[in-house]
């Protein structure tokens, strides 16, 4: 059985995600790659206390990549945009 803990890997943090925050109250999460959306809804609602609306997700292939003489390929992930209910928020860094 899986824990809330191994269906969300970490947030993406990045200036596209960024931006769906602010515009759209919407938060972009790493996550299993046998995850399914309920799984998901569950995990973030349990872990930061908000409402989710709605969990977009979309598996990402690994970019082939090469390692000095060696050929090798990134892991494929999965992506989920979560979108939160008006009113709510995740505070990711609240001291910076």
């Amino acid at each position: 059985m899986k824990t809330m803990y191994d269906v969300i890997r970490r947030p993406i943090r990045t200036e596209k995600s960024t931006d769906l925050e602010e515009a759209n109250g919407q938060v972009v999460f790493e996550v299993d790659r046998k995850a399914n959306k309920v799984e998901i809804r569950q995990a973030v609602e349990r872990l930061f206390g908000v409402t989710v609306i709605q969990v977009n997700t979309m598996n990402r292939k690994g970019k082939p990549k090469r390692f000095g003489r060696l050929l090798g390929k990134r892991s494929d992930t999965k992506k989920a945009i979560v979108t939160l209910a008006e009113g709510s928020k995740i505070e990711f860094f609240e001291g910076a």
